[in-house]
């Protein structure tokens, strides 16, 4: 769902934000920038916001899949609203402030109103690497993971299996052979990944541009995958992170909350819709906040993350379902070629 929608912060407000995060850190200083060291790191509203059963989340490493499947819908309701997003291993990060053994960051590449330098939110600070070979190795080639997850190795034989990692994982490219690829780690040095879990860019500017098959296709290799408030990852979504990151994974990069997707993109009306278009919906039959956001899928079909008790699906016929009331609108980010 993550409707809120928060004015940018001024220069100003930007520059007090740096200066909150150099005055807080810790004897030895913590960089302004870091690297995520966990397969999805999962930020929060508030720092020390836990209960036992999100244990497994605030580890290093962390263990996303135990810890969504170990939760009842109950339990998964209970993170409405004090999750922010999650950021993915090897993501950037800009460090904003810090509460003892947590910090708050900015995720690069989650756009958002509420900070131009990504997304924010608390996350603990055993969950970051501080990497000088990271950042030197910004403009190298790298590997992208198009399956829903995949596992890094500690060998070239990937037979000595080290962390399973998501969708969209992104990591420098050291070598590649027949059958595996060597990347750059943030915290733990070369690690291996299997060839065809990949696929390996120059840069960004070097994703072919997708057809509006291409888009439909990546997304439904998530059908079933279960819905999580915040989720950003193979391990779970929710109904913009799906969205987002099945634009991200073609080199298209949008907004990270449906309230500011709806700002953005091209406005199409019913009777134009293409697979791919983003459909929204909000309250106060479709004039208010925004509050979900499904993708279109064809032949009046959406296919999205829905809610915490439910898993990723393609709806029937979206107008005549219980959403149809909400409609707000739909937008399109994918060019005709």
């Amino acid at each position: 769902m993550k409707r809120r929608f928060w004015l940018p912060l001024s220069a100003a407000m930007l520059y007090g934000l740096i200066k909150i995060g150099r005055k807080n850190q810790p004897s030895g200083k913590l960089p302004l920038t870091a690297y995520i060291d966990v397969a999805a790191a999962t930020l929060w509203t508030e720092p020390h916001i836990q209960r036992s059963i999100d244990t497994p989340s605030l580890l290093n490493p962390a263990d996303i899949r135990t810890w969504i499947n170990n939760m009842s819908v109950d339990d998964k309701l209970w993170l409405v609203g004090k999750l922010e997003t999650q950021a993915l291993y090897g993501n950037k990060v800009t460090i904003l402030d810090k509460k003892g053994k947590w910090v708050k960051v900015a995720v690069e590449g989650e756009p958002t109103p509420r900070n131009e330098l990504g997304y924010p939110g608390w996350l603990p600070k055993k969950q970051l690497a501080f990497s000088k070979l990271m950042h030197k190795s910004s403009d190298k080639s790298f590997a992208m993971v198009k399956d829903k997850t995949t596992w890094l190795y500690n060998n070239k034989k990937l037979t000595k299996p080290f962390i399973e990692i998501s969708f969209n994982t992104q990591l420098p490219v050291v070598n590649w052979v027949k059958n595996a690829v060597l990347v750059l780690t943030p915290g733990n040095g070369r690690k291996w990944l299997s060839a065809g879990s990949v696929n390996i860019y120059k840069s960004i500017n070097d994703i072919p541009k997708p057809s509006k098959e291409d888009i439909v296709d990546t997304a439904e290799k998530f059908l079933g995958l279960p819905y999580l408030w915040s989720g950003m990852s193979g391990f779970g979504f929710d109904c913009s992170g799906f969205t987002h990151n099945i634009y991200k994974h073609h080199g298209i990069i949008i907004p990270r909350d449906a309230s500011a997707q709806i700002l953005e993109g091209e406005a199409v009306e019913k009777g134009d819709l293409q697979k791919g278009d983003l459909l929204f919906f909000a309250h106060d039959s479709g004039k208010g906040a925004v509050h979900h956001v499904g993708m279109y899928y064809g032949n009046d079909k959406m296919i999205h993350s829905p809610n915490s008790k439910s898993s990723i699906e393609i709806l029937d016929d979206v107008w005549h379902s219980s959403y149809a009331e909400d409609y707000a609108g739909a937008r399109r980010y994918l060019k005709s070629k």
